[in-house]
């Protein structure tokens, strides 16, 4: 190698260097991305030990939308996204987390339904589920159990 291909090679590298690291850079909440937090959460005492539902609100101030794809937990294997339109309800894959928006769950509207439990969580109990997302790390959520005729304020 002579000085010539020496000289050439380092300010390649170091540019190379820099824009793998732009590039990098972009790629996080700065650019935008789904930036996600969970409000609200609450799961009406189960009245019998066949389902239980859980509502709480997905809050994306990133610039990016993302999904609700599968939620996990120790109470069921058995966990389903629903969406309500109108009076009907049908299960659905994910549901879509908005860019500077919010996905609400909440009664007569969008829920989780769990199937099959394993226990009657009680009031005052807590439910740890697990969120998972199309693009964002899942989100761990206690849960707490309310009275079956809960109702949050507003």
């Amino acid at each position: 190698m002579n000085r010539r291909t020496t000289r050439l090679r380092i300010p390649l590298a170091a540019t190379l260097a820099l824009t793998a690291g732009l590039a990098l850079a972009g790629c996080g909440p700065e650019d935008g991305g789904a930036q996600l937090e969970v409000a609200g959460a609450y799961m009406p005492r189960p009245v019998t030990q066949d389902m239980a539902g859980a509502f709480f609100v997905v809050k994306n101030t990133g610039g990016t939308a993302d999904k609700l794809t599968s939620v996990t937990s120790d109470l069921s294997k058995d966990i389903s996204i629903h969406r309500t339109v109108g009076n009907k309800m049908e299960q659905v894959k994910s549901l879509d987390v908005p860019a500077n928006g919010e996905l609400r769950l909440g009664r007569g509207g969008n829920h989780l339904m769990f199937m099959g439990l394993k226990n009657k969580p009680v009031e005052g109990d807590k439910v740890t589920i697990e969120l998972h997302f199309a693009t964002s790390d899942p989100i761990k959520v206690d849960v707490p159990v309310k009275a079956t005729d809960y109702v949050p304020k507003k």
